[in-house]
């Protein structure tokens, strides 16, 4: 087995185990050793003159930092300090929302030069002191930026749950989404990046939420409050998705992972039993629910979901109310993510440290 020199180990560790046979020749490591590690299996080679242990690859792909790793080969090998990871790439280092499959290119943005390669796409664009930044090991495009250059082409609810996820995680501001919006005034695609921050509400802590309130809007739905809390005999027992006060109506959007992962160390079947008696309890002080899974938010499943809610709004709540609603001023990030619309955000990015 060949080792890692321990001067060359350590750094990498900051990049997910990335070195390269500069760093490997800097250390009297020279190719014929390499080229036995590789053949041998030792070391995976992931571009030219850049490598990772097997044993270390292993863990990025058993964490899902596949993406991060392959971002990081990218601009490790290219070594263009000018060139910044950007749009899908940065959205999954920023841990947003994105759509389904997972892009397999690394997209990068530099101010100088337009390029292509094996796996990876530099745009050439403007890039601002102020729109880049560091998280971990990678550099990237801002919250902010991402977003904006994601709205240009993305499909309006995947473009809206990303700013959304942006402004509940306090990534970034209206304002400061503002400004991008601002100075790409003459962008191709860039009212439609105007239509998506103006159609997020940034107290959306889901996907599901956030496709959830496009949904009942374009159904022609009367919109609802998002995140309200209700209390009873002065104990707060549920923070509902969007809520209909004349009606007392609750609406929940359910993803899975709330029963798949609970939070505070509660088993699936405590959070379900919870769920249950808590939902009991607003039920008989007059509080009606309507929930929402990701199945109903299909095309075929559309026109029941609208028969459903009007019929609930259709009767007025109870005149002498047992419990107190309160409206949030902001939604609360709870850092839950999977991979998957259903359970929340798409897919969390870890830092590269570690």
């Amino acid at each position: 087995m060949t080792p890692v020199p321990l001067a060359v180990a350590e750094p990498a560790r900051r990049r997910l185990g990335i070195f390269t046979s500069a760093d490997l020749a800097a250390r009297g490591v020279g190719e014929r050793e390499i080229r036995t590690a590789v053949r041998t299996g030792t070391w995976v080679r992931l571009r030219r003159g850049v490598f990772v242990t097997a044993s270390d690859l292993a863990d990025v792909e058993r964490t899902g930092r596949r993406p991060g790793l392959d971002a990081l080969a990218v601009t490790t090998g290219l070594d263009r300090p000018t060139a910044v990871l950007s749009g899908a790439t940065a959205a999954w280092v920023w841990g947003l929302p994105r759509p389904r499959p997972i892009p397999t290119t690394v997209h990068l943005t530099d101010p100088d030069r337009w390029r292509r390669g094996r796996g990876w796409l530099m745009t050439h664009a403007d890039l601002p002191e102020d729109e880049v930044t560091v998280r971990g090991a990678y550099r990237v495009t801002t919250a902010a930026r991402t977003v904006v250059d994601l709205a240009r082409t993305w499909p309006e609810v995947h473009a809206v749950a990303a700013v959304d996820a942006v402004l509940v995680r306090r990534l970034a501001d209206r304002a400061e989404l503002g400004r991008v919006l601002d100075r790409q005034a003459n962008v191709p695609g860039i009212p439609r990046a105007v239509r998506s921050v103006a159609l997020a509400d940034g107290r959306a802590e889901s996907w599901l939420e956030t496709c959830g309130r496009l949904t009942f809007a374009a159904l022609g739905l009367p919109p609802f409050v998002p995140q309200v809390e209700l209390w009873v005999s002065g104990e707060l027992l549920k923070v509902v998705d969007g809520w209909y006060a004349d009606a007392a109506v609750a609406v929940e959007f359910d993803g899975r992972v709330k029963y798949r992962r609970p939070q505070y160390g509660r088993t699936p079947e405590e959070e379900l039993w919870r769920e249950k008696r808590v939902e009991d309890l607003l039920r008989s002080v007059g509080v009606r629910f309507v929930r929402v899974a990701a199945e109903d938010l299909r095309p075929r499943r559309l026109s029941d979901l609208d028969r459903l809610v009007r019929r609930h709004l259709a009767d007025a709540g109870p005149r002498a109310r047992d419990f107190t609603e309160v409206p949030r001023a902001e939604g609360v990030w709870r850092g839950t993510g999977t991979g998957s619309p259903d359970d929340g955000w798409l897919t969390r990015a870890d830092d590269a440290v570690g």
